[in-house]
């Protein structure tokens, strides 16, 4: 009988903490939320991240699982913390347009402005693929119009570009509307 080294037992151990993040990162994919929750009493770090840097909570939010989001929330998932591209689960979900999800978000302390290196914001990916309803919401919670990347474009500069016809519409109305009060 082979007696097992402490380097042997470490990389066992760390192979199956591997295996473990990456079923826990799988349950987050397919919205599987008792898992997930089993996961989490167990002890899993709720901010688990992968080799992306993309948490469980910003694949259950832009895969639009709203149970599973808002159990990773109520353990005090972090609503801003960005992926290595500086992508929140906010602006991911503005992409995708689940206004649930976006409103979940919100009201667990996603800042509707909040923006990553390049400095877009939610808002700018709500409008670059015309998600009218997430726009709205995000409107209607305090975002900036006025907001600038770091290239100098604002929300409506990216839904122009894109095509993206109901909310150019949107945004240009709001600043018709805006140089026609303060004239």
């Amino acid at each position: 009988m082979k007696a097992r080294t402490q380097d042997s037992q470490q990389t066992n151990m760390d192979n199956d903490v591997m295996d473990l993040a990456r079923t826990a990162f799988q349950h987050a994919r397919t919205g599987d939320t008792a898992r997930l929750a089993w996961l989490l009493e167990a002890g899993l770090p709720v901010n688990l991240c992968n080799e992306r840097g993309d948490t469980l909570l910003m694949l259950t939010a832009y895969h639009g699982y709203l149970e599973a989001t808002g159990l990773l929330l109520a353990h005090k998932a972090d609503p801003e913390r960005p992926n290595d591209r500086g992508q929140t689960p906010l602006a991911g979900v503005a992409f995708k347009g689940d206004v649930n999800v976006a409103r979940l978000l919100l009201d667990h302390g996603a800042r509707v402005d909040g923006a990553g290196p390049d400095g877009k914001t939610a808002l700018m990916f709500a409008a670059m693929f015309d998600r009218l309803d997430v726009l709205e919401l995000l409107l209607a919670r305090g975002a900036s119009t006025d907001h600038k990347d770091a290239e100098g474009r604002t929300a409506l500069d990216y839904a122009y570009a894109m095509g993206a016809r109901r909310t150019t519409e949107r945004l240009a109305g709001m600043s018709q509307t805006r140089v026609q009060h303060s004239t």
